[in-house]
């Protein structure tokens, strides 16, 4: 089955991103003070390692994060009954829907800001289209690509973020075609929200990983935090990059969900300009301070592709940025060109662009 499949892939990633951290903890020449969970939500497997904290305040810190982890998952369902759903039906209805859960109102305002940035790349109003391909279930064995007559349907809607209007905890829509679903940066925005929260519980040096997209706090004793960025290939390292102080690492690619037909792969990662999943890319990083923005940036810049990464990369304001194709070639520009390490037995063929 596809989600077991998935979580499989997802704990490789775990284990890579592990086994770096702890050729970090054996450089530092200690084990104490590091304490580390996983659980699954938001359709993936979160892990949280927080270093220096005694065992019983980190502890009670993980299991609080765990717990606000939850409760966002809940409230911003794409699919099931949630706020967000509510708000959905009602726009659908030509109607103006009131937000109890506060937490949506942020989330959906740096939504139109990140599509703003991006010329509409990054396009969280597309939900019926992503419905359209299937992906709004767990299970994608069985999915097939919908009929080109219903995806052109829906494309001509042209369902944008610029067509919300909010006022107050009221939002509407112009469009009744919009529906919202927020999972190609709810994760990240979700990891600054609870690094923020890990600050106020009194830790100082932690990485939260939803399913390798990470946020990292402080570093590790006297070592920075090392992440290791997985291949699209699903079994090996790509890079490897120190981060340290306040830092994002956020990954698209088009090896996350998925399913196959007739020997074709069929991403999650829709292009709102023809409603087909994104070609030519396999996979974005982007390092910002805000998860929220690397997150956004990231599937942005798969739908961009290698033409027009640079420019969108550049009104979003990021300033590292690495981008493999499907033939395994790599893009950095050249402030992330200095900071990746490549593995020495299998460094890729890199082209560095103009600085961002």
């Amino acid at each position: 089955m596809q989600t077991r499949h998935h979580i499989l892939l997802l704990l490789g990633v775990l284990l890579l991103v592990g086994l770096l951290l702890a050729g970090l903890f054996r450089f530092g020449g200690t084990h104490q003070n590091v304490s580390q969970k996983h659980f699954y939500v938001f359709g993936t497997l979160v892990g949280i390692t927080i270093w220096g904290v005694d065992e019983k305040s980190a502890s009670d810190a993980i299991n609080e994060i765990a717990t606000q982890f939850q409760t966002m998952h809940n409230n911003w369902h794409a699919w099931q009954n949630s706020p967000l759903t509510d708000l959905n039906q009602a726009i659908a209805a030509e109607e103006t829907g009131t937000i109890q859960e506060m937490s949506l109102l942020p989330l959906l305002k740096q939504a139109q800001l990140f599509s703003h940035q991006s010329d509409g790349l990054f396009n969280p109003a597309i939900g019926q289209l992503i419905a359209l391909w299937g992906f709004h279930q767990s299970d994608l064995s069985n999915n097939q690509p919908p009929e080109a007559a219903k995806i052109a349907q829906l494309v001509a809607l042209a369902p944008s973020m610029d067509q919300i209007d909010i006022e107050g905890n009221r939002v509407s829509s112009r469009n009744s075609a919009v529906q919202l679903d927020f999972g190609a940066f709810a994760k990240g925005y979700a990891v600054d929200l609870m690094i923020e929260q890990l600050r106020q519980l009194g830790v100082q040096n932690a990485i939260i990983n939803a399913g390798g997209n990470l946020k990292a706090i402080g570093s590790k004793g006297q070592n920075p935090w090392l992440i290791g960025i997985r291949h699209p290939n699903g079994s090996d390292v790509l890079a490897a990059v120190s981060v340290s102080g306040e830092e994002s690492v956020m990954t698209s690619g088009n090896y996350e969900r998925f399913f196959e037909y007739q020997g074709r792969r069929y991403s999650h990662l829709i292009d709102p300009r023809h409603g087909y999943p994104t070609q030519g890319i396999a996979s974005v990083t982007v390092i910002d301070k805000s998860g929220a923005r690397a997150d956004a940036a990231s599937t942005a810049l798969m739908v961009a592709g290698v033409s027009d990464w640079h420019r969108i990369a550049r009104q979003m304001g990021v300033k590292y940025v690495m981008l493999m194709d499907e033939a395994g070639t790599v893009y950095v520009n050249p402030a992330m060109a200095v900071r990746v390490q490549f593995p020495p037995d299998n460094k890729p063929n890199v082209v560095v662009s103009e600085p961002l």
